[in-house]
């Protein structure tokens, strides 16, 4: 017999990180996107929360084979 688990979870992460003053909002943004799209921010990413979702099991076999999933509300 062979299970194939499959889990969803929504992850959180939360980074503290030095933004050069006097940058508009606008320039902020782009500042931190750029960050994030370089991979420079990924060393400072914490995970903040994470959120079970679902999980679902398909138990196979040669013959047959049974689904079982579970959702949060």
């Amino acid at each position: 017999m062979k299970a194939i688990i499959t889990v969803v979870e929504k992850v959180t992460s939360e980074a503290h990180i030095d933004i050069p003053d006097r940058l508009s909002e606008d320039a902020i943004r782009q500042h931190i996107v750029d960050q994030y799209n370089s991979g420079e921010m990924l060393f400072d990413m914490n995970i903040y929360q994470v959120d079970f979702e679902s999980i679902s099991v398909k138990i196979v076999n040669s013959q047959s084979h049974v689904e079982f999933s579970q959702e949060t509300v």
